[in-house]
């Protein structure tokens, strides 16, 4: 049955529509087009696209069963997300494989009852681990990290059945290069990350294919104007992707600010690098085998953070408070840009055939619910 969505304005990814008439069917868009005044007040925007998130609602996507990932994707759905990819981290060989099987299952389960059951949906794996360095490991297990190795790699990715789609990896460690162009080659995004790769290193990775940052500025060599690291390097090349934990825990409003200055609307990311708190109150969590104690929005494995409790509508609420930017610009980085960065565009085009996913905001620019699959969600 046809049905349509109107509203104030629609932001697209590239500018907005007045007073939309959004046709849909089956829970794909047959048609966006302009109206006439229709008394709502409302904005439509696409849904969020998480590509870094472990876990949520006391739930690790390295030890969580069907049903628990299913739990943590209606989670994601009820905070805006209608895509993520599930996120591991570095851990024993054996465990990680049947970690990757299970999120292999989760990714190929067929589809049919999200118009009835609001949840956000696994598109691939990001495999953070366990080629990082020691030194930058943060509170990746050390017996655990490996060098960059093509065998391994390729077991992990046949436990997962071919649905690893991303990569972090330190490139200065040995046969990290090697590893880039053969994962690159397969369809693999490579983001830098956890690492202390100096420039030279950092453009190195890029030459051979890496096209992002695993949440810059944390996890890798400060800036320094003599060395400027991966940092330094990421800000300097205008086709290099960016990702930001947006949280103001990991990094300062000041330096957000900078971030966005820097990279802009077409090449920041927000993500969250959730873990399995999110959505719960202070207490002891697991992040891979490893315990996290939260308080207040601060996750900690004795002095380390070890990702975080952010949600990606406060994400997206909180780059327009650090920074002033628009609202457009804020969900275009947490939904077009990393969409276009793991050449999935078609999950946030918001055009004909594609997926009939949105969120709703109000004339003061907060989240009051999503569409998705063309039903509404409040």
């Amino acid at each position: 049955m046809l049905t349509t969505i109107t509203a104030r304005r629609l932001l697209t990814d590239t500018g907005q529509v007045d007073y939309p008439v959004v046709s849909i069917e089956h829970g794909k868009i047959v048609s966006v087009e302009g109206g006439t005044p229709n008394g709502s007040a409302d904005t439509l925007t696409a849904a969020f696209f998480d590509i870094h998130v472990h876990g949520a609602c006391s739930h690790d996507f390295m030890a969580a069963t069907p049903v628990e990932i299913a739990a943590v994707g209606r989670f994601l759905a009820s905070r805006g997300v209608a895509h993520y990819l599930p996120t591991t981290v570095t851990g024993p060989i054996d465990p990680t494989l049947r970690a990757l099987e299970t999120l292999a299952d989760a990714i190929e389960r067929p589809r049919g009852q999200e118009s009835l059951v609001p949840v956000a949906v696994p598109v691939g794996v990001h495999l953070e681990g366990p080629f990082v360095s020691h030194a930058k490991r943060g509170v990746h297990p050390e017996a655990s990290i490996r060098e960059p190795n093509v065998e391994l790699f390729d077991r992990f990715q046949q436990a997962a059945r071919g649905n690893i789609r991303l990569m972090t990896l330190a490139p200065e460690l040995p046969h990290a290069l090697e590893l880039i162009e053969y994962v690159t080659a397969a369809g693999v995004r490579v983001t830098i990350g956890h690492s202390t790769a100096t420039s030279a290193e950092t453009l190195a990775a890029i030459a051979a294919g890496a096209t992002s940052s695993t949440h810059l500025f944390n996890a890798m060599r400060a800036l320094d104007h003599r060395e400027p690291g991966i940092v330094g390097t990421i800000l300097d090349r205008e086709d290099v992707y960016a990702e930001a934990i947006c949280d103001g825990v990991h990094v300062h409003p000041a330096i957000i600010r900078l971030w966005l200055k820097v990279k802009g609307e077409e090449r920041a990311i927000l993500v969250t690098d959730g873990m399995s708190a999110t959505g719960m109150p202070n207490g002891t969590y697991t992040l891979g085998d490893f315990s996290v104690d939260v308080k207040d929005g601060v996750c900690l494995s004795g002095e380390t953070l070890a990702g975080s409790v952010l949600t990606m509508d406060r994400a997206v609420a909180n780059v327009q408070r650090f920074t002033g930017t628009s609202l457009g610009t804020a969900v275009r980085l947490a939904s077009r840009n990393p969409a276009r960065m793991m050449g999935m565009s078609h999950l946030t085009e918001m055009a004909p055939g594609t997926p009939a996913n949105f969120n709703v905001f109000d004339e003061a620019g907060d989240r009051t619910g999503s569409i998705f699959h063309g039903r509404l969600i409040e």
